[in-house]
């Protein structure tokens, strides 16, 4: 080893050039240092720009390049699927590390992407629910619902500016309660999964083909553009188009993915490839390139009766198959013709059998002339559901439960109990609807008060205006006309924010708008049948709210329409308080249990509106839009001057009087099957137990 030379041979002798002895070396070193550092500390989310040609789960190797949730799956050919053919589950998959959106300075980051997917359905022709592309504050996305929630958010949480939520929807179900264009389309969805912007798809979604899209946002024009096509590459023109500013909507982090669910019927979703960057075009992706679906494998039938020996085999198993078969077909579930033209909501028997637990007694929530009420919690996804079961023994029933699907199996209003579907087994019928906790409106208002609390007035006044305003979406805004007929207390549920919703559509009419109902055959409750029922047996709109008008004082007033324990001159609900009214007393009429707490304007104009719509005469009853347009404002001088013709004290040009109405029945709780008048029209009426 040289010995040390000393600091004055040093810096006698000549040195030798050292790069990094300069000063900018040294600061261009530091630099580097420094950077090199920060690189450790930066977390894989700075990952702003990937391109996944076919994906990867990992499977505990830690070579995932996709995390999922629910029931998706990466396949063995590298194509994820999302979901199966399994109902009313979700599947997700999302970029394993939250991606950061909004630059050091607070502006917020531009972002493209492409992906390639295919949708097929289990029924090609009935379809199912589509899948979304979502950015959200996590991937796990708590509480989402399947269905037509998408597997996004539930009924509890959609519309809250909460949510963060940003997602494309490509939808193959029209659904009625978001307001979807149709069955085949592409939706942006800021926190609700109401679009706020819908198209046509153009391409059929479930065709089973491949197909790419791209979504770009840019956030200097806030504008963002879909494109979508059966190519590798990115069209000119965008399908869909719009203006928005998502900075108010992302967070510093988000999380990218995909969500798709299944429902009644299913849909198998596929993802075969997906780019990404912030800041920049995703890359389109070369099609040809990506993993694929599997085509189905021929069957060779011919093999099977080559050999002579076959037909005798076939022989030989032809009884007992057909024996098998035999009991299948008469155990099945039942499809009828009209369930082709109502939608895909069907349950099977057994499912319906495991939520309410085997129909045990201890689950039963009531009962009436059509048979008994179940709670339930569907297996897949715990939801709670009530079941109704149609007795055996209504004669009635078939046809109720066939009027009841096909009218109210696709409405959709806020103020309506859900139909989520129906059931058919052997002499077994069964509908699913929306559990509703609170149970009915009638029980609130007349049954113990040590059990039931009486209903405040502003719970009371929001009921009235909930079932008016569903009235109206079954009259007028709904694509044909639906009346009830069989509106009452006992039909108006609760749920859990006491919210008025509408239910029991088993005699439900359904119509066509311009069409003149045709049935002749009374059906409805005592003291909510309008009195021209009882001449033609011709069920209008008009009947419908006369109904309600009878509704809208029972409610107010805290008493039945027609009430047999009451003085005569307190018999009818309607002839009492027009009394009051004509002599300036209308606040007598209000339900002692208020105690005076209500507000004055609201309930004259809840009286009034009652009145008005119980005007024996169809033809002076108000419209369900003037209704809701009265009940809205609150204001008693915008509803009109009450007539000065009793309710009860007979009508014009002949017509048939509410007194001799009244008299036709021995009491308001008696049930008949049939009666006879002059024109010899069936009466049926629907009573429930008091």
């Amino acid at each position: 080893m040289p010995p040390l030379q000393s600091s004055s041979s040093l810096s006698s002798s000549l040195p030798t050039p050292n790069p990094l002895s300069s000063p900018m070396a040294k600061t261009l070193c530091s630099i580097f240092l420094l950077l090199s550092s920060f690189s450790l500390l930066v977390p894989a989310f700075s990952q702003t720009d990937f391109t996944l040609t076919g994906f990867s789960s990992g499977n505990g190797n830690g070579d995932a390049n996709i995390t999922l949730g629910g029931v998706a799956e990466v396949q063995n050919s590298g194509v994820l699927r999302l979901t199966n053919e399994t109902l009313r589950l979700i599947g997700h998959a999302f970029y394993p590390s939250p991606l950061r959106f909004k630059n050091s300075n607070g502006s917020f980051s531009s972002f493209s992407t492409a992906f390639a997917f295919a949708i097929v359905p289990e029924y090609p022709k009935l379809g199912g629910h589509g899948l979304a592309f979502f950015i959200a504050p996590n991937g796990s996305l708590p509480g989402a619902l399947p269905s037509q929630y998408l597997g996004l958010l539930n009924a509890n949480n959609t519309g809250n500016a909460s949510n963060h939520l940003f997602a494309v929807e490509f939808d193959t179900v029209q659904d009625f309660e978001f307001r979807d264009i149709n069955d085949n389309h592409v939706g942006i969805d800021i926190n609700n999964l109401e679009s706020n912007k819908s198209v046509a798809a153009g391409l059929n979604l479930k065709s089973g083909d491949t197909i790419q899209v791209w979504i770009d946002y840019d956030s200097a024009r806030k504008l963002l553009e879909v494109r979508l096509d059966q190519s590798s590459s990115k069209p000119r023109d965008p399908i869909l188009s719009y203006a928005v500013d998502l900075s108010p909507i992302f967070l510093d982090e988000m999380y990218v993915g995909f969500s798709a669910s299944t429902g009644l019927l299913a849909s198998s979703h596929y993802l075969f490839g997906w780019s990404f960057n912030i800041n920049g075009d995703a890359r389109s992706l070369d099609l040809s390139s990506l993993p694929s679906l599997p085509k189905p494998s021929k069957k060779n039938y011919a093999l099977i009766i080559a050999a002579p020996v076959s037909a005798l085999i076939f022989l030989l198993m032809a009884i007992p198959l057909a024996g098998y078969l035999f009991y299948k077909v008469k155990t099945a579930d039942v499809i009828e013709p009209w369930e082709l033209v109502t939608g895909p909501h069907r349950f099977s028997y057994k499912e319906l059998k495991h939520a309410t637990r085997g129909f045990r007694e201890k689950w039963l929530l009531g009962h009436g002339g059509f048979g008994k009420v179940y709670k339930g919690v569907l297996p897949g996804t715990k939801e709670e559901v009530a079941v109704k079961r149609v007795s055996h023994e209504s004669k009635q029933g078939l046809r109720e439960f066939v009027a009841e699907i096909a009218s109210i199996g696709r409405l959709r209003h806020r103020n309506l109990v859900r139909l989520q579907g129906w059931c058919r087994r052997r002499a077994d019928l069964l509908l699913v609807y929306d559990f509703m906790p609170n149970g009915s409106l009638d029980k609130y208002l007349f049954a113990d008060d040590a059990i039931y609390p009486p209903l405040s007035w502003p719970i009371r006044f929001r009921v009235v205006r909930g079932v008016a305003a569903a009235l109206l979406y079954l009259h007028e805004e709904w694509e044909s006309v639906v009346l009830h007929r069989d509106i009452k207390a006992s039909n108006v549920l609760l749920d859990g924010e006491l919210n008025g919703r509408l239910g029991d559509f088993g005699l439900a009419k359904l119509y066509e708008r311009g069409a003149n109902p045709t049935t002749t055959r009374v059906v409805g409750t005592l003291g909510y049948l309008a009195p021209e029922l009882t001449r033609t047996g011709k069920a209008s709109t008009a009947t419908d709210v006369f109904a309600f008008g009878a509704l809208a004082l029972e409610v107010v007033c805290g008493r039945r329409p027609i009430d047999p324990k009451a003085s005569p001159e307190e018999l009818v609900l309607v002839d009492w308080v027009w009394e009051r009214c004509v002599a300036g007393n209308w606040k007598e009429t209000l339900d002692p249990r208020l105690a005076g707490e209500y507000n004055s304007d609201e309930a004259e104009v809840a009286v009034r509106v009652g009145l008005m719509c119980s005007h024996p005469a169809a033809m002076s009853r108000p419209s369900m839009r003037d209704v809701v347009r009265f009940l809205e404002s609150g204001d008693p001088s915008e509803v009109p001057a009450l007539s000065n013709t009793p309710p009860g004290s007979g009508l014009e040009r002949g017509e048939l009087g509410f007194d001799d109405f009244l008299h036709s029945y021995p009491s308001s709780f008696e049930k008949a099957s049939s009666s006879s008048f002059s024109n010899g029209a069936g009466v049926f009426v629907h009573s429930s137990p008091v």
